[in-house]
C-alpha cells in the first residue's frame, strides 16, 4: 500500500498548542465579588452565539467588550476585562518542541477560532508562532471551524491539493469536517498520542 504524500500540518492553537483553562478568569474575578466568576462563564457560554459571531469577526473588539462589562456589571473597565479573558493561557512546550523538527520537511500553517482580544492579549508573543509558513485566523477571514471557507483559505495559502493536509485540532467535528475535504486529521488528545500518531503517518 503506498503512503499518503503530505506537504502541510495544519495546527490548531488552543487546547494543542496552548491549553486554557477558564477557572484562572472565574478566581480573578470572583476576587472582585464572590460568585462573579461563575456568573460571568455561565452567561458566556449560554450565549456562546455571540461571541462565535465575534470569532468570525462580524462583532466589532468595542461591542464585543461592551456586552462582557454589561454582564460584570460594570465591576471592571475594558483594559482589565482584556488581560483577565486572555490571561487563561499557557504553552503546551512538547508540542511547540515539534515545530522546528517538522518545518524542515513541511509547510506549517496555524488554523484557528479566535478573536483580536485573545490574539492581542492572550497568545501574540509566544516564539513558536515564527515556525509557521501562514497563520489563518477566523475573525480575519469571516469564517469559523468546521466551516468549510476556513479550510479553503488554508488551501490558498498553501497551494498543495487538499489531500496533502493534515490537521490536528482537539475537537472532533473540526477534525470530520476537514478529513470530509480530503484532509487527513488527528483528534489531538495529549502529546505522546500526538507523536505516536505522526509517527504512524511517517511524518516524524
Amino acid at each position: 500500500m503506498q503512503k499518503r504524500k503530505y506537504s502541510v500540518i495544519v495546527f490548531d492553537l488552543g487546547n494543542v498548542l496552548i491549553p486554557f483553562d477558564y477557572n484562572i478568569l472565574i478566581k480573578k474575578l470572583d476576587k472582585i465579588k464572590e460568585g462573579l466568576g461563575k456568573h460571568f462563564v455561565d452567561t458566556y457560554f449560554s450565549n456562546y452565539e455571540f461571541h462565535r459571531d465575534y470569532e468570525r469577526g462580524n462583532i466589532s473588539e468595542d461591542k464585543f467588550i461592551q456586552r462582557m462589562l454589561e454582564i460584570l456589571d460594570h465591576t471592571i473597565d475594558g483594559e482589565t476585562f482584556c488581560k483577565y479573558f486572555s490571561g487563561i493561557f499557557r504553552e503546551d512546550k512538547d508540542v511547540s518542541a515539534l515545530l522546528p523538527q517538522l518545518k524542515k520537511k513541511y509547510k506549517l500553517i496555524l488554523l484557528s477560532n479566535t478573536n483580536s482580544i485573545h490574539e492581542r492579549h492572550g497568545w501574540k508573543h509566544y516564539g513558536f508562532l515564527k515556525q509557521f509558513d501562514d497563520v489563518v485566523l477566523s475573525h480575519k477571514v469571516g469564517a469559523v471551524k468546521p466551516e468549510e471557507k476556513i479550510y479553503r483559505v488554508v488551501e490558498k495559502a498553501s497551494g498543495f491539493p487538499s489531500e496533502e493536509h493534515i490537521f490536528i485540532d482537539d475537537i472532533k467535528e473540526y477534525v470530520d469536517a476537514a478529513k470530509k475535504l480530503g484532509w487527513d486529521g488527528i483528534h489531538f488528545k495529549e502529546y505522546k498520542t500526538l507523536a505516536m500518531d505522526l509517527n504512524h503517518r511517517g511524518i516524524v
